[in-house]
């Protein structure tokens, strides 16, 4: 546990403002919800008495002393384990997440983590929180993640997720013919059946909100791209199986895939052997904590889900083939797209 006393003046015009309110300007680089839980510790002292209620009043001019406690104590080892780092500079790092990595280490995977392989590149993230991992992606998830390497970054990044403010853009291919795009509104929580899975609860959940945009039909199989508003775990694969629409090789929230008529036996043998959710985090987009810039970064897809779109690609023409040979008759059965940019996908 790391501790460190910061003090401070609340100026006369926090005249009757709740103590959390009136210092948490006086101390930036923590959020209010952290300095509200050291208040409740007896961690504020105003005038050299301890007050340990947030919405108590305060007439300005208050003397305040605060003792930061930041338990930093990981368990995790520091392991040599590659990373695809996309960016770095002093405050945060981006990480191109490969499918199979687990973010933090738990039960069944004690090490061999994202965070082991941090704590490795950077022994100092030791002395950040969850070693600056601010937020996950799941373990057969691909894609960007921001990493803070400092607390005051921790905590800036955690108050934009928290604001919405932070854009990140998935890639995916769904099981069924999706006809178009729309917005999925439906809150998430623990699944009543099964405390390992997520649900829709109209009860209990926590607000949920994905847009989506159709790029491509296959037969049987759509890509799609997603936008996220929130960040809820397992929010897409959650929201995209409520419609009746989950992901390929999605082993939780899927079903059996569909294999569309007449298709050869190398593409099924493909599909059958596609053992995890076809979802990418390909965008991410944020304001700097430090530069207050906003900055933006892209990744392509990695090769398996390349592979699976070529092979889907592949079977609608394999298809049309096979049906102009049978009858003579051309069924138009192609791939139609409809390409978007970032920018037509609804705030």
């Amino acid at each position: 546990m790391n501790k460190e006393l910061l003090t401070a003046t609340i100026p006369h015009s926090a005249l009757g403002e709740r103590l959390d309110i009136a210092i948490v300007p006086l101390f930036p680089e923590y959020s209010r919800s952290r300095i509200q839980q050291w208040i409740k510790d007896g961690n504020v002292v105003v005038n050299g008495q301890p007050w340990t209620k947030p919405k108590q009043p305060v007439l300005g001019g208050e003397e305040v002393e605060l003792v930061v406690e930041i338990n930093t104590d990981l368990n995790a080892i520091a392991q040599d384990i590659p990373l695809d780092i996309v960016y770095e500079d002093d405050a945060v790092m981006i990480i191109n997440k490969p499918v199979g990595l687990v973010v933090h280490p738990g039960a069944g995977n004690p090490d061999g983590t994202l965070m082991n392989a941090l704590l490795h590149h950077n022994p100092k993230l030791r002395d950040v929180p969850r070693a600056g991992i601010v937020h996950r992606l799941d373990k057969d998830t691909s894609g960007l993640m921001v990493v803070a390497k400092t607390i005051p970054a921790q905590t800036n990044l955690v108050d934009q997720l928290q604001r919405h403010d932070v854009e990140r853009i998935y890639d995916a291919v769904v099981v069924g013919q999706m006809k178009v795009g729309g917005t999925v509104d439906a809150p998430i929580g623990r699944s009543a059946k099964d405390r390992t899975k997520m649900a829709i609860r109209s009860f209990g959940g926590k607000e949920a909100v994905s847009h989506y945009r159709v790029l491509e039909r296959f037969r049987e199989y759509t890509r799609i791209r997603v936008k996220l508003e929130t960040g809820r775990t397992h929010q897409i694969r959650v929201h995209m199986a409520s419609l009746g629409f989950p992901l390929v090789g999605d082993q939780t929230y899927g079903k059996r895939f569909k294999i569309p008529k007449k298709m050869i036996e190398e593409f099924v043998t493909f599909l059958r052997g596609f053992k995890r959710q076809a979802l990418h985090a390909g965008a991410l987009s944020f304001t700097h904590p430090v530069t207050g810039k906003k900055v933006k970064w892209k990744v392509e897809m990695p090769d398996d889900l390349f592979e699976l779109i070529d092979v889907l690609r592949e079977d609608v023409e394999v298809y049309e083939s096979r049906m102009k040979g049978d009858d003579g008759f051309d069924y138009d059965y192609g791939v139609e797209v409809a390409y978007v940019t970032d920018e037509d996908i609804p705030e």
